[in-house]
């Protein structure tokens, strides 16, 4: 056993509280290294009464180990541990202090999980591990008011630019809810509603009122309700990060300099504001001017912005919201945040957008789930662009289920492309058949998935503006059969929980150097095999399955067969097959 690749430790992803009765551990060890491996437990109080081996199994690899992991349901919420890891006849134990070869017998130098804390138990709202949500840029999604145009509106379905304005409106939106409804979503997401200057509105103008070209309160109470009577869930976006310079307390700085009694709200070098060989003289997003950063330590910011983020939900009722370039606002800030919104709603769905490993965010004490850009490039790595192959697909994919705690993998925003990406027909190159390949991926892994607004469609677009196209309304000019694709694999998810947070993640064939992928989707009623075929040639996929009966769910346009317990799956070039069987005994 390689020692030195043995890890551990008594907190986050590795040890923590999945409720409030249970605990999960997880060892790490160099790939193909150790053969079983346990968990010695006990209350530290009541050792010899309470005593126990607990298997730990192992639920996910990558490309250089395995991670290992067991449930503990300690009887007095304490609980204390050592593991006893196994290569063949070898074994070795692994406490808090050393490796030893002989039992120990003293828990006080085990390791220590002291007590779970009902309150402190990270506990996302359940209803997102259902969710599949919808994007939408309210600017180019539709225009339900004209008489709520800006000036100089242009013709919708024009060319975007970062400056034009198409007329999008939230009436536009309450319009459309029959087709969300037709579509399976049941959660939206909105980019900013709030008041602002541009099209984007990520420059606030003032946070407790709706931009005058979307509409106004009333027309958003009406849109939640709406939603709210469909079973749709609506999802903010915030921009607590930085202001715009109309902003205000950023008007009284600009006005009075260094007399102003704002000039402590933001972080500013020097009077006048200025810009200076392209850089502001104050803080900001990037280095755009016209977006000052806001010092979100100091009380009366503080306090503005917990105000705007109790009002949306308490006096709206929206149910949670989208926290713009979240990873540079200071962490006591979304402690408070936290406490703030949940104590309005505790259904509260909290998503910060981070594009990187983001799981120090996601201890239970600020955010739900983290815009999940890292699943996003390892789905079009694989599926779109073809810069990895499956084994180091399935190894991207392992590395992040073992960063997580589970309830935190349960509610990720997977998502493939969106308003700052190019789309993913565009990163597809308008192949139809690598999309769906994607889409399918997406929509059967772990977590709550995301379409942009328009993709289900045939909706394309390059990088930020061409992304920001609008919506088609226009029949004729949609792609139906693309449509018909995703209502189906919509309707598969909501019908099959092991599809979601019920449901095991496991790849049962994943080739260095391959381009075929199977993964099991298992729960405690049903197995289902969702297999891919990310090339050019037809192939054939085997795979040992019992001899139980093997049902198809979804779209067949590929040969199977079942003999000698094998089963052999014939795909087309990018073809794919969801198959299920119930499990013997329920």
């Amino acid at each position: 056993m390689l020692l030195e690749a043995i890890f551990h430790q008594p907190k986050r992803n590795w040890a923590y509280a999945y409720d409030q009765d249970t605990i999960h551990l997880r060892l790490r060890a160099k790939k193909n290294d150790l053969t079983e491996v346990y968990a010695l437990t006990g209350d530290k109080y009541a050792w010899e009464e309470t005593r126990d081996m607990v298997p730990l199994t192992k639920f996910t690899s990558d490309s250089m180990f395995d991670y290992y992991e067991g449930e503990v349901k300690p009887p007095y919420r304490r609980l204390k541990y050592a593991f006893l890891l196994k290569n063949g006849e070898e074994q070795i134990w692994m406490t808090e202090t050393d490796f030893q070869r002989e039992e120990p017998d003293d828990p006080g130098r085990m390791f220590q999980f002291p007590y779970i804390h009902p309150g402190a138990v990270f506990t996302p709202p359940a209803w997102v591990k259902d969710a599949v949500f919808y994007q939408i840029f309210p600017e180019r999604f539709a225009n339900g008011n004209p008489a709520l145009n800006p000036d100089k509106v242009e013709p919708w379905g024009g060319e975007p630019t970062p400056f034009n304005f198409f007329g999008g409106d939230l009436q536009g939106v309450i319009d459309h809810l029959d087709y969300l409804t037709e579509l399976g979503i049941n959660a939206i997401y909105f980019t900013p509603i709030f008041e602002a200057t541009t099209n984007h509105k990520y420059d606030t103008e003032d946070y407790l009122r709706v931009d005058r070209h979307f509409g106004d309160a009333d027309t958003v109470k009406r849109l939640v309700k709406l939603c709210h009577e469909r079973g749709i869930r609506v999802l903010l976006d915030a921009v607590f990060n930085h202001s715009g310079k109309t902003f205000a307390p950023f008007l009284d700085v600009q006005k009075h300099g260094a007399a102003s009694k704002y000039k402590d709200w933001f972080h500013i070098h020097e009077f006048p504001l200025n810009v200076k060989d392209g850089i502001p003289t104050y803080e900001t997003f990037g280095f755009e001017a016209h977006m000052p950063k806001l010092n979100t330590e100091h009380p009366d910011v503080k306090a503005y912005l917990l105000e705007v983020a109790e009002y949306w939900i308490k006096e709206v009722g929206t149910d949670g919201w989208r926290l713009d370039v979240a990873d540079e606002v200071d962490n006591a800030f979304w402690r408070d945040f936290r406490r703030v919104v949940k104590a309005a709603n505790p259904d509260a769905y909290i998503l910060g957008e981070i594009w990187n490993e983001s799981s120090s965010w996601l201890q239970g004490d600020q955010f739900d789930a983290s815009m999940n850009y890292p699943f996003t490039d390892a789905v079009n790595g694989f599926f779109v662009q073809h810069r990895m192959h499956a084994e180091q697909f399935a190894h991207a994919i392992g590395r992040q289920l073992s960063r997580y705690a589970l309830q935190a993998s349960e509610v990720a925003f997977n998502l493939l492309d969106s308003h700052d990406t190019p789309r993913l027909l565009t990163l597809c190159e308008g192949d139809h058949r690598k999309m769906k390949l994607a889409a399918l991926f997406q929509f059967s892994y772990m977590g709550a998935p995301c379409i942009y607004y328009g993709d289900e469609i045939g909706l394309d677009g390059d990088h930020d503006p061409g992304c920001r196209k609008c919506m088609e309304w226009d029949e004729a000019k949609q792609d139906r059969e693309l449509l018909s694709f995703y209502q189906k694999l919509i309707a598969l998810r909501h019908a099959h929980p092991a599809l979601r947070a019920e449901g095991t993640v496991r790849f049962l064939q994943a080739r260095a150097g391959g381009s075929q992928l199977v993964m099991e989707r298992k729960s405690d009623t049903e197995s289902i095999l969702v297999l891919f075929n990310r090339s050019e040639e037809t192939a054939i996929v085997e795979l040992e399955a019992g001899d139980q009966p093997w049902t198809e769910l979804f779209e067949r346009n590929h040969r199977t067969a079942l003999e000698n317990s094998v089963l052999a799956v014939e795909l087309p070039a990018y073809g794919y097959a969801v198959m299920r069987t119930e499990l013997v005994g329920n």
